[in-house]
């Protein structure tokens, strides 16, 4: 099962957007400072994630969100759900 999902830094409200094959590892890793893009910008929460049997239809939702934007594609699902 690969995943994507969105995460959200409690100190900046910043958000970060990525795909994985092991969510829990990779929010550690987040907040372990060692991912280069995340790295002394959290500690960082889990705000979305979705399950995909593929690591490219993870990735193809991961691009999808990026280019629609974080907060918008956040607050359409809140709308929706």
């Amino acid at each position: 099962m690969f995943h994507t999902y969105i995460i959200q830094s409690v100190t900046t409200g910043r958000f970060y957007i990525g795909s994985t094959g092991n969510l829990e590892d990779r929010i550690a890793r987040h907040n372990q400072n060692r991912s280069l893009a995340t790295k002394s910008k959290g500690p960082w929460k889990l705000i979305y994630s979705h399950g995909f049997p593929s690591r490219s239809e993870a990735v193809i939702m991961e691009m999808k969100i990026k280019n629609y934007g974080a907060r918008r594609f956040l607050d359409e699902m809140t709308l929706s759900g």
